[in-house]
């Protein structure tokens, strides 16, 4: 329910998440409970979504990017939030390139793509906030709407590039 990372103390409503301070990836179990009962996105591939998007994150931070926008976010604390979102859809899309070759090594059963583009739909910054407050508050996103996280979640899928998710060069 609760844990100590490099990144400072997490429970579980704070969802699954990366700590590039430890390299390390946090689920609490529970979240998989959440994603199929709250959030109406059941399935061995939702929950593989949800665990590919951390570890994009992993490859960000090896990559060198996570690090770069964090200190542009620094640099520039206005773009925070755009910065983070673009972060995060890029993690999406790396979601989708593992998606791929999964696919490829014929790892997939019929309808494991919908219960990956159902759950990152259901984590959308809109669908949460609209569940949650009753009202979206776009300025508030971190990790991007709906349409957004199923479309970076999509080219990953679609072309298996990792190239394909740039989110920094591409409008959101």
């Amino acid at each position: 329910d609760a844990i100590n990372s490099a990144c400072g103390f997490a429970e579980s409503a704070t969802g699954p998440f990366y700590c590039p301070g430890d390299r390390k990836v946090y689920i609490d179990l529970g979240f998989y409970e959440e994603l199929q009962r709250q959030f109406k996105a059941d399935g061995d591939f939702a929950q593989a979504y949800v665990l590919a998007h951390e570890i994009g994150h992993h490859v960000q931070t090896l990559l060198g990017t996570e690090p770069k926008v964090r200190q542009m976010q620094q640099a520039d604390p206005s773009r925070a939030n755009d910065l983070s979102v673009r972060l995060e859809l890029q993690a999406d899309c790396y979601a989708g390139v593992w998606g791929f070759y999964a696919a490829k090594r014929n790892l997939l059963e019929p309808g494991d793509v919908e219960e990956g583009l159902r759950a990152a739909s259901a984590v959308g910054d809109d669908t949460i906030q609209q569940r949650a407050r009753g009202h979206v508050v776009p300025d508030a996103f971190t990790h991007g709407n709906a349409a957004q996280r199923v479309r970076w979640f999509r080219a990953g899928l679609d072309y298996g590039d990792p190239r394909s998710g740039n989110t920094f060069a591409n409008d959101r």
